[in-house]
């Protein structure tokens, strides 16, 4: 039936645009849209336009936010001693989450690839260091993805940074909790050994 209805294929389509979104995921999207009545429709049309309008990357650390800066940079309790830095906004998202975190953030929105032709120059590395050469950084804490170009993007921000006079750590990863040693693969539990901590 959908395929005979030109506006619901459009409008999945649309949605078809997400990342993350399937074909099929549209398709319900697209019909629950079709469930909502006239003013429905109309607020969440206007919070579409509005979060494009207004969000926007913030100057210091490339959060998102529709401020001058960030809640994160504004917030005068934070330790801006220490900058954690994450490859995309969703990871401090995750890490706020956890409420451990008292330090500040740097997003570099993305990560090396040589593969993919993403160079240094392509992410928020110069303003990483601008950032640390003012000289109040006193730790970076470099919690890119676990994956092949986080690990590149590690270690080349390692290799900038110590010369700073900067303490560069990673973030530790290992074993969940609640999960047996039996299923973790041997990267996990390398990565969970070489993690280790005193106890």
């Amino acid at each position: 039936m959908a395929d005979y209805i030109e506006t619901l294929q459009r409008l999945a389509e649309q949605f078809g645009r997400l990342q993350g979104v399937g074909r099929k995921s549209a398709m319900r999207m697209a019909f629950s849209v079709l469930e909502l009545d006239d003013e429905a429709v109309r607020e969440f049309s206007e919070a579409l336009i509005e979060a494009k309008e207004k969000i926007h990357e913030c100057p210091v650390c490339g959060n998102l936010t529709d401020r001058d800066i960030c809640s994160v940079c504004s917030d005068l309790s934070r330790d801006r001693s220490i900058i954690c830095v994450v490859e995309d906004v969703k990871a401090v998202v995750s890490i706020e989450k956890v409420r451990e975190f008292k330090g500040v953030y740097h997003v570099l929105h993305g990560a090396i690839s040589p593969v993919n032709g993403i160079t240094p120059d392509k992410i928020r590395f110069k303003e990483l260091i601008q950032r640390v050469g003012e000289g109040e950084v006193k730790e970076v804490i470099v919690a890119t993805n676990p994956t092949p170009d986080g690990e590149v993007t590690a270690m080349y921000i390692s290799k900038y940074l110590k010369p700073l006079g900067v303490k560069v750590t990673r973030l530790a990863y290992g074993v969940p909790v609640g999960s047996d040693l039996e299923y973790a693969d041997e990267v996990t539990l390398g990565r969970a050994i070489e993690g280790r901590r005193d106890v």
